[in-house]
């Protein structure tokens, strides 16, 4: 009875109640959407970094290495010679070395020269399919395949760069022998091939625009310098960026220095570069959740002046309650229940709208991040505690009005009538 009435009595001010559960309700949209996107960039992040020590690449910005090299998700910071970097992919201190070569894009979306030892990075095997043997073959990814609607068989272009709009490639289609198992990281958004295939497409590239500059006229003087460009290929064949397992743990503190005086390459430590990345992101999380909770506070105080306000116009109604039979702690905890029911409300809705904003911009994080990040995911603890802290406010919101619902003089009230 007193849950009914208390139901009934926060719509009996319609635009006072609105406005109090859309103040609740955004603050606890924007922290749970905070809560889940957080829970969920940290541990797909984290889990990508699995038997990557370090990643060896062009001198640049070592985050901007890392997001690219480890994450797929920024531009490179330049080649490296692949000469140079077998050199240390040979060391001694190397359990195992996978090279990465970049150049060209399916619809934006990257393809990967590589060995198949990348997959064996992230546990990975083919759900269906075959790897890559020859040029020109790929394996592709599984969520990938799906949203481009490409199987077993299927040949496509590249375009040059890592832009949709850039040169196609189209004497040279990539055939899909392979598609990935489901990981849940980078590995699902992209298309891998030999690292051979990557050289191929771009020494075709520079043999055609040699030939569109200068045509060469005698077939003898090209025979007389064939072994020697051959040579020069060799010398001049690039990679993009080395991932690095070490045995010895010695080389995450000697390399990084090593490396940066005795070439023109670097050395980073995805590790070191992601907390760093955790760092920023958490300043700006930390300021956006405490201006969540201060809108939270706000609707508090929204809902205690709605209370307040219409306590004088309810006397009449709170003395039938106790003529009634109701006794003083009925009517304290009618007061508290209204404050908690227009919280848990606000609550409610609040929680799916964060939800329906994740699954609006899906898209955009699985495109843009590699992120999949599923609409009903629940982070149980701070989902839980948000929960507690709005009906704590709720609670507190209440006292006054409450309190003073409790002490109401129902003899004088009546007798005034």
């Amino acid at each position: 009875m007193i849950s009914k009435l208390a139901w009934k009595n926060i719509w009996h001010n319609p635009l006072s109640t609105a406005l109090s559960m859309m103040l609740l309700s955004f603050s606890v949209a924007m922290i749970s959407l905070l809560i889940i996107v957080q829970e969920k960039f940290e541990n797909s992040y984290t889990a990508n970094l699995n038997n990557i020590d370090l990643v060896l690449g062009a001198k640049g910005s070592p985050l901007q290495l890392i997001l690219s090299a480890v994450y797929q998700i920024d531009a490179p910071t330049g080649n490296i010679a692949y000469k140079e970097a077998q050199q240390w992919m040979e060391h001694p201190f190397v359990q195992h070395a996978v090279p990465l070569a970049y150049g060209d894009n399916y619809q934006g979306n990257r393809i990967v020269g590589t060995t198949k030892d990348y997959m064996k990075l992230y546990g990975n095997d083919l759900e269906s399919g075959r790897f890559f043997n020859a040029n020109f073959e790929v394996v592709i990814g599984k969520n990938l395949a799906e949203q481009l609607n490409l199987r077993i068989g299927d040949q496509f272009y590249g375009a040059h760069g890592q832009n949709a709009e850039g040169h196609v490639h189209d004497e040279h289609p990539y055939t899909i022998v392979g598609i990935a198992n489901p990981t849940g990281k980078v590995l699902d958004y992209l298309i891998l091939c030999n690292i051979d295939s990557v050289w191929e497409m771009h020494h075709h590239d520079a043999d055609r625009k040699g030939h569109d500059h200068k045509q060469i006229e005698e077939d003898t003087i090209e025979g007389q310098h064939s072994e020697h460009k051959a040579h020069e290929e060799e010398e001049n064949k690039q990679i993009t960026a080395v991932l690095l397992k070490l045995k010895n743990k010695m080389g995450l503190v000697t390399w990084p220095r090593l490396v940066a005086n005795a070439t023109n390459m670097q050395v980073a430590s995805p590790a070191i570069e992601i907390n760093r990345l955790f760092s920023l992101m958490g300043l700006g999380i930390a300021m956006l959740s405490y201006l969540a909770y201060g809108i939270m506070i706000l609707a508090a105080l929204s809902i205690f002046i709605s209370l307040y306000t219409r306590l004088n116009n309810r006397k009449k109604e709170f003395a039938l309650m106790r003529v009634s039979g109701g006794n003083k702690f009925q009517l304290f905890w009618l007061v508290v229940q209204e404050s908690l029911f227009l919280c848990l409300s606000g609550y409610i809705v609040g929680s799916l709208l964060a939800r329906f904003v994740i699954l609006f911009f899906g898209h955009y994080t699985d495109n843009e991040f590699h992120l999949s990040i599923d609409p009903m995911s629940v982070v149980l603890a701070k989902e839980v505690y948000l929960l507690s802290a709005c009906l704590i406010l709720g609670v507190l919101a209440a006292l006054i009005p409450a309190v003073k619902a409790y002490k109401l003089n129902i003899p004088k009230i009546l007798s005034y009538e």
